[in-house]
């Protein structure tokens, strides 16, 4: 018996043997095709290159693609569990000609491993082939030696391929095997065809002409050749089955179900059957970063979750089991697929949490459901609202409602529900306030109602395709953008990030078909993402698709800018206290802002802690993980809201650092935005800044990364400057300017006594000095200039000290032509006069206003200073009486 994991290694390798590059599998979530929900098909990631846009070093490829199908028009969701070969995940094994090899070659690669490398009996290998490709049915007979009447010839619904209305297009051909008698069924083209005794193990492709817009079809210049074998059903062939879950990989899982649960029953119990084919698409799916949620794939991955959920409880499972599953899941698959290695503690972490979410929501959710429908019976219909409630308030999803009443005969009115629901969404209208201009307000609640909530790629990739849902321009919504233009683009999915939580939105380019547009901005209004370009050339139109790529070097800065207020939000935490708490952000390419609960100025060497704490965490270079959980287990479980973001009934959960105690990281925060990937990414965070900007509120300012580097390096140049400019080594700075600073204080003091002197010795410019009696009282007054205002006061204490008794007043015209003024009065004379009167004598001489201080000193001044022998004069007069 070969294994899966043979299986597919031979597969690989004899292919490579033959001159195939081997690519690793694509993402679930396709980058490069905006019209499929998940990968399904093994092409996928080379339709660019079948149809010319995209060239790579090789013409031949082989791989093993992950593929889902549970959503959309590929949606094998609800036969799951009843079928031998319906999955929601699968393997598609393809090989792959790009111009190469062609329908001769193919179809004996194909025979050869299927015959001779595999050693499958060719008297139970069938081939289809198209109607009209008589070239295929001469190769079948000449390589294979297949008779005639193993050769079926059917219709293009079976073996004609498209990719589209136009575009490649070609004929197909196919290989069944025959299980034998013991299984009801007929050959394909027979009215039994949909038994299980034939089931096709591979298909052919060939691509040779192009479907035109008229109808008519042209060969192709370089036809190509696509693939597909599906793992499972060749390892049942290969193991001696006809039941895809019979084969070694379903059943270590159902048998670790079957222990987890504690069911001792039948193997081929349909539940068993569903938890071990969903446990593989929600795990994978989980692996790439798609976590459960109420939209999108999000949402579908949540419905494949609860489904296997739900299965398990009729299994007989109280608590959450199928977490317990997936050590076995990555044994089995972990080789091919290291991401499941790789994340299998975020997988089963997320499996466990979403299981204990749905088993509130299910006995909570089948208690109100009895209640409501306890006196319908078969036939009767569930009210819409109360559907409608179930899923709004409690959390009910809707096809969990219509598969639980389904037993009973009982439906569900949907055209009530959906009332229900335009009805909430309405009271939402009235309650939203968005951001912008009114109009542009408006306009997001009516693109949210024509196309519905932006798929968000961005957390796992910067690159993607989209299809344009809608274009906004002046707040309205239009047909087309043309060249020169500017406005809003809406596509179905991207990779930007809209501006939220302080995080600012992404920049970068979008293309098409004869249209290049510039993303200055990416909004995000109502769950739509609106990415405000520039178009460059052409025209924008809706439905054109684009290949959208983020500016992947802006979008790094922005990530370790925003992994970094993390960090130092713990780190301030910790180093300050518990009362520590953020209120607000902003999170740009070029540097962070964090504001936060503190009563005083951080000290440099409490700042210092907060750098090492915070760089010790960037040096682990540990993984950052994320989970979703609902808001208050976040809580619980120690994760950090932040001030200013909106948080739904679930939120991501973003840890970073090796735990202490039992937290699940050393920062552990509610976060919906970006991050690096470890956080060694971040590079090194450098605080410039800390500032008050209200009361009890501070504010610090960092950088990360390059930025980072770059202002160390700045400062470094700063300080190898300044040593060179005071011919000293750097570690002798400071003490260098300690000196030269109490130089220049000694200076600044010398020069002052000298500038006192010059000036009451009529040097500098200083009127002759005179004392003169005035009503009997010794008067001294002066105009000076050259010296600081600060210096007028010790002029006047000198002149009293001189004197002995009497009244000095001194004006100071300074370079501005500003006047300064200063009266001292004696002791002895405070009692005749005060000198905050007489100086405001002289402040007004000189054009000002009051003046005033001690009775025996007192200092003013006026914007006039060529009043200064004027405000003397005043000084006198008010002396004389």
């Amino acid at each position: 018996m070969s294994s899966v994991n043979d299986i597919r290694s031979s597969f690989l390798n004899y292919f490579s043997a033959n001159g195939h590059e081997k690519v690793a599998s694509s993402p679930l979530v396709p980058r490069n095709d905006p019209t499929l929900m998940f990968t399904n098909a093994g092409m996928v990631q080379f339709k660019n290159v079948f149809t010319g846009l995209e060239r790579r070093d090789y013409l031949r490829a082989t791989t093993a693609q992950k593929c889902v199908r549970a959503g959309g028009k590929h949606n094998d969701l609800d036969n799951v569990g009843y079928t031998a070969r319906h999955h929601t995940f699968f393997e598609m094994l393809g090989n792959f000609s790009f111009g190469d090899y062609f329908k001769e070659h193919a179809i004996h690669l194909a025979w050869n491993l299927l015959t001779k490398e595999w050693g499958l009996p060719a008297a139970k290998l069938t081939a289809t082939i198209y109607q009209d490709d008589d070239e295929a049915f001469a190769l079948w007979k000449k390589i294979a030696g297949l008779p005639e009447d193993r050769i079926v010839r059917l219709g293009a619904k079976s073996n004609f391929w498209q990719m589209g209305d136009t575009g490649p297009c070609g004929p197909c051909t196919e290989i069944f095997y025959d299980h034998g008698e013991k299984y009801w069924g007929g050959p394909p083209g027979s009215p039994e065809e949909d038994g299980d005794r034939f089931v096709e193990i591979w298909n052919l492709v060939f691509m040779q002409f192009e479907q035109l817009p008229d109808g008519s079809r042209v060969s192709l210049p370089k036809p190509s050749v696509d693939t597909g074998s599906g793992l499972e059903r060749v390892a049942a062939v290969m193991q001696g089955t006809n039941n895809n879950y019979e084969i070694d990989l379903f059943r270590a899982l159902t048998g670790a179900t079957q222990q987890a649960i504690g069911f001792d029953g039948d193997r081929a119990n349909p539940s068993l059957r569903v938890i071990a084919d969903h446990l593989r698409s929600m795990s994978f799916l989980i692996a790439e970063g798609v976590l459960p949620s109420n939209e999108g794939r999000g949402y579908v991955l949540r419905r494949i979750m609860r489904r296997a959920m739900r299965h398990a409880t009729l299994l007989g499972a109280s608590d959450p089991v199928i977490h317990k599953i997936v050590p076995t899941l990555v044994r089995e698959m972990g080789q091919a697929y290291p991401e499941l290695v790789r994340g299998e503690g975020m997988i089963a972490e997320t499996v466990r949490l979403e299981e204990q979410r749905f088993l509130k929501t299910l006995s909570r959710g089948l208690q109100i459901l009895d209640d409501a429908t306890s006196e319908l019976k078969q036939g009767d219909m569930l009210e819409g609202v109360t559907a409608f409630k179930l899923y709004d308030t409690y959390g009910f999803p809707l096809d969990l409602t219509q598969d639980a009443l389904r037993n009973r005969g009982i439906s569900v009115d949907l055209s009530g529900f959906e009332d229900a629901m335009a009805r909430q969404r309405a009271e939402a209208r009235k309650s939203w306030t968005g951001s912008g201009a009114a109009g542009e307000e408006k306009v997001w609640f009516a693109v949210a109602d024509k196309v519905g909530p932006t798929e968000f790629l961005g957390y796992e990739t910067e690159v993607a395709e989209g299809a344009v849902t809608a274009l906004v321009r002046a707040g309205e919504i239009v047909e087309a953008l043309g060249e020169g233009e500017e406005g809003f683009v809406v596509v179905n999915q991207t990779p930007f990030y809209g501006e939220s939580g302080g995080q600012v939105g992404d920049t970068g380019t979008m293309a098409g078909e004869g249209v290049a547009l510039e993303v200055l901005d990416t909004v995000r209004n109502n769950g739509v993402f609106g990415h405000k370009v520039r178009v460059r050339s052409g025209v924008v139109k809706t439905g054109t698709a684009l290949t959208l790529i983020v500016d992947h070097d802006r979008r790094s800065a922005i990530r370790a800018n925003h992994s970094a207020t993390h960090l130092l939000h713990e780190a301030l935490r910790i180093v300050l206290g518990d009362h520590v708490a953020q209120r607000g952000s902003q999170v740009s390419a070029d540097r962070l802002r964090f504001d936060f609960v503190h009563t005083k100025p951080i000290s440099p060497q409490e700042m210092a802690q907060v750098e090492d704490l915070a760089n010790d965490i960037v040096l682990q270079n540990g993984p950052v993980e994320t989970r979703l959980m609902g808001v208050e287990e976040a809580k619980e479980s120690g994760a950090r809201a932040l001030f200013g973001e909106k948080y739904g009934d679930e939120v991501r959960v973003v840890s970073m650092g090796d735990p202490t105690g039992n937290a699940v990281g050393w920062s552990v925060e509610l976060c919906g935005g970006t991050h690096v990937r470890r956080t060694g990414d971040i590079g090194l965070i450098s605080v410039v800044g800390e500032t008050g900007v209200a009361a009890g509120v501070r504010r610090i300012e960092a950088l990360t990364a390059r930025g980072a580097r770059h202002h160390a390096r700045t400062n470094a140049n700063l300080v190898a400057s300044a040593a060179e400019v005071l011919r000293v080594g750097p570690t002798e700075i400071l003490n260098r300017i300690e000196a030269l600073q109490e130089t220049i204080k000694k200076t600044d003091r010398a020069l002052s006594d000298a500038n006192k002197k010059l000036a009451l010795g009529a040097g500098a410019g200083a009127a002759a000095p005179a004392d003169e009696v005035v009503a009997g009282v010794t008067f001294v007054g002066r105009v000076v200039e050259g010296i600081a205002a600060k210096d007028v006061k010790g002029l006047v204490d000198s002149e009293k000290k001189r004197i002995g008794s009497g009244v000095v007043a001194v004006v100071l015209r300074s370079e501005d032509g500003r006047g300064t003024v200063a009266v001292g009065v004696t002791a002895d004379l405070t009692s005749r006069f005060a000198a905050g009167d007489l100086v405001k004598l002289a402040t007004a001489a000189l054009g000002g206003q009051g003046g005033g201080g001690r009775p025996d000193m007192a200092q003013g001044g006026g914007p006039d200073g060529s009043k200064a022998e004027a405000a003397i004069a005043a000084v006198k007069a008010g002396i004389a009486g």
